[in-house]
């Protein structure tokens, strides 16, 4: 028997729509929509997107994602002027031990550690 994927429920904050939209302009597409639920994936990472506002919950929850490029993407959310559309925060580009990473805090208060 062997594990084969792991898609995290992550919470949407107080605003279901505006967080489908904001997954979409950051990359993932919408494999399927339940109504409270919603699967996203990009490139085989996979999330269920959860119609659910707790923000202590989400203000304690982060999640890490591999990325080909830090600098390139981090470029692309501002030049898009992401932070500004979605009230969200993002972090510039930053080396770590563990690799280069781009946070960003999304519409519901969950950091998202995108690391090259």
């Amino acid at each position: 028997m062997q594990f084969l994927s792991l898609e995290p429920f992550v919470p949407s904050g107080n605003n279901f729509e505006k967080s489908k939209e904001l997954f979409q302009e950051l990359g993932f597409i919408i494999n399927w929509d339940s109504g409270d639920y919603v699967g996203f994936e990009k490139d085989g990472c996979k999330f269920i997107l959860q119609n659910f506002d707790n923000i202590e919950f989400a203000q304690n929850f982060m999640l890490s994602v591999k990325i080909s490029n830090a600098e390139e993407y981090w470029m692309d959310i501002i030049e898009r002027k992401l932070p500004e559309k979605f009230g969200i925060h993002i972090s510039k580009p930053t080396q770590q031990p563990y690799g280069k990473e781009v946070n960003i805090i999304d519409i519901a208060g969950v950091c998202w550690h995108f690391v090259e």
